[in-house]
């Protein structure tokens, strides 16, 4: 993986026109990404009950398990602002995409690419997320993330 700049449109906003457009779930792992991007609290926490919590990112690429409603919210809450914080800008390609659903439960597999820009400086994490869906009075929802990097090319001035 090479050091790219971040284009000034996003794939998440064109994803309605890719190949896995008609897969289960596309379009709810979609709104997920998207709510990451925008650091979107709110529509990020109506598409997820995380039942069975999640295991998670920080800025760093190492893994966080978080177990409880409460953990997940201090989790988003915290880590949005402090990307909003640092002005940092994130976004989601999908790269590979995979899903089946039952009648009211599925998982799908998505395999994407995730940035994290400051100022002139781009981190890129390749990433595979497993999500685990249930349909809920409300309509589909995440009961569980669970997200593992596969690669990273990040700056040595955003390594902790």
């Amino acid at each position: 993986m090479t050091q790219t700049q971040i284009p000034t449109t996003s794939w998440l906003d064109a994803a309605g026109d890719s190949r896995w457009a008609g897969e289960p779930f596309f379009g709810e792992t979609v709104e997920l990404l998207r709510s990451v991007r925008d650091h979107d609290f709110d529509s990020l926490a109506e598409l997820c009950d995380d039942d069975f919590g999640i295991v998670d990112l920080d800025q760093s690429g190492g893994n966080v398990m978080i177990r409880t409603r409460d953990d997940w919210e201090q989790w988003f809450r915290r880590l949005f602002a402090e990307l909003n914080a640092a002005s940092a800008a994130t976004d989601s390609e999908i790269l590979d995409y995979q899903a089946l659903r039952a009648t009211d439960m599925g998982f799908s597999v998505v395999e994407f690419r995730q940035s994290l820009t400051i100022g002139e400086l781009v981190g890129l994490f390749d990433c595979v997320a497993t999500i685990v869906w249930k349909l809920s009075p409300g309509g589909w929802r995440e009961a569980r993330w669970h997200v593992s990097l596969l690669s990273a090319d990040i700056p040595e001035e955003m390594r902790p």
